[in-house]
């Protein structure tokens, strides 16, 4: 196949294209430069789509793989080394997918340096599906360090009162931990003589005691992705001053760069390591999961509170992880999507509020379903699943997360049984806030007048609500595709700790 036609190599780099028209566009075009942006990103969702067609479920290897000689410097040769399996493709869609949502909530919340907001946010798809992909150590560097940059500059430009306090905050936060991840991955080519992540794991060759070392330097950089307390302080000023777009696509891909980097890196390069450290990691987790929900309970503003929700919700996706069981991963990577569409609904959810209001304030409202039913109904359905009601997405990870957290011979029962306690309280705190907005009296004059959400608004949330009541009610095909690459990933695991018992 044509390496510029191959789908993986479509995927990523098509958001290019549309960057190089709107360049050549005008910045009053605004309504144009537009519709550009959203038909690449829709466009580059429908290639994913036809990706996931040649995808065999059934076969655990890498697919659709592209390995070619990209440059060579001190002896040593770069490689383009892209390719998808069950633990990456799910997470390719779910950015391909919420891309054109966010890109189609910004048609009115933004105005200002429309083309600049465009090109930007086409980047940012770019590098994230980039990070989705790359098996070749360094291009994967180059794609994780990339997404910093339009991030920076979508929260630092367009962001709220406080934006370039919290975009410096974001980018010096993400930068410490990835000098640690970069020194350890020239340590792995220098040592092993290779950058590719497939005869990294294949070879095995890396020493216990230096998986160790490894294994925290690559942990540092995606644990404060996650994030993972206690370096989560970066997230809730990230989010509160993000545009409604940047919170999407922060919350529902960014802090997957996380979860993915542990999954594909820490548990298959390093298993001996993630072995001797699932205890301290589920630890973590299970106090993020507590710490998170408390903290969102005691919230006055909703977006303080969904962005506190996502320290409590990415908890149980390494808590999954950290099972280091088939039930655990699997559960985790659902959990990962379920996230982002859960989460990513409830943010623009929050947009929509704040467009009419210019408020966060839930004290500000009251009674709104009497005047906004169908934005009501929704945001029901969307909070319902955030708190993992049966029937809906986040019952089924969360579900799964648990039932390998009870089952796992590496971590103590005692987090899965803590941790447990999260789902009430996550409960706890999304009703208070769907009572606080909605229920009770429309006793506020400014509340009276506010016009339902309309048709480009409920086209946002509709394909998040199909996967929402898609996933709660048949998983299966989710489970499938996932399925065989966990349980080759579990036999790395298994054997690592095989040959680690005194």
């Amino acid at each position: 196949m044509n390496l510029a036609l191959h789908p993986l190599t479509l995927t990523t780099f098509l958001p290019l294209v549309g960057i190089l028209v709107i360049l050549f566009m005008k910045s009053e075009w605004k309504k144009a430069i537009r519709w550009v942006a959203l038909l690449t990103a829709v466009v580059t969702f429908a290639i994913s789509v036809v990706m996931l067609t040649y995808f065999e479920p059934s076969n655990p290897d890498i697919q659709m793989e592209i390995n070619l000689p990209w440059f060579h410097f001190a002896g040593w040769t770069i490689y383009y080394h892209m390719g998808v399996d069950g633990l990456s493709i799910l997470l390719v869609m779910l950015t391909t997918l919420l891309t054109p949502i966010s890109i189609l909530s910004t048609w009115t919340a933004v105005e200002d340096r429309v083309k600049d907001f465009m090109i930007f946010f086409l980047l940012l798809e770019v590098g994230m599906v980039g990070v989705f992909v790359a098996l070749d150590l360094f291009l994967f560097y180059i794609f994780w360090e990339f997404t910093l940059v339009p991030m920076y500059f979508l929260i630092g430009v367009w962001g709220g009162p406080r934006r370039m306090y919290a975009a410096i905050k974001f980018f010096l936060y993400t930068m410490a931990g990835s000098i640690l991840m970069l020194l350890a991955i020239l340590w792995l080519g220098i040592d092993q003589g290779t950058f590719s992540v497939t005869e990294l794991i294949a070879n095995g060759n890396i020493p216990a005691d230096i998986q160790f070392w490894l294994f925290l330097a690559f942990a540092a950089a995606f644990a404060i992705k996650v994030p993972m307390w206690p370096l989560h302080s970066w997230l809730p000023d990230a989010h509160v001053e993000a545009p409604t777009a940047g919170s999407v696509i922060l919350a529902g891909v960014l802090l997957k760069m996380g979860t993915y980097g542990f999954l594909r890196f820490n548990l298959s390069m390093f298993p001996s390591a993630a072995v001797e450290l699932a205890p301290w990691i589920a630890a973590l987790a299970t106090i993020g999961i507590l710490y998170g929900a408390a903290v969102s309970y005691a919230q006055k503003d909703v977006k303080k509170l969904v962005a506190y929700s996502s320290v409590s919700h990415l908890g149980f996706v390494m808590l999954g992880l950290f099972a280091l069981n088939a039930q655990g991963i699997e559960g985790g990577i659902l959990q990962m999507v379920n996230h982002g569409l859960s989460t990513g609904a409830l943010f623009l959810i929050v947009g929509m509020i704040y467009e009419r209001r210019h408020t966060r304030d839930m004290d500000a409202f009251g009674g709104l379903w009497k005047v906004m039913p169908i934005y009501a109904a929704l945001t029901l359905i969307v909070t319902l699943s955030s708190m993992g009601l049966p029937g809906l997405n986040g019952f089924v990870g969360e579900f799964t997360i648990l039932l390998g957290a009870f089952g796992s011979e590496y971590i103590s029962p005692w987090f899965a049984g803590l941790s447990a306690a999260g789902v009430i309280l996550a409960a706890i705190y999304m009703l208070f806030m769907f009572q606080k907005l909605f229920l009770g009296q429309l006793d506020k004059e400014e509340n009276k007048s506010l016009k339902d959400i309309n048709w480009r608004e409920i086209l946002t949330l509709v394909p998040l609500l199909i996967f929402i009541f898609g996933i709660g009610l048949y998983p299966k095909p989710f489970f499938d595709i996932m399925g065989p690459a966990v349980e080759k990933l579990v036999d790395i695991i298994q054997t690592a700790a095989a040959l680690t018992v005194p």
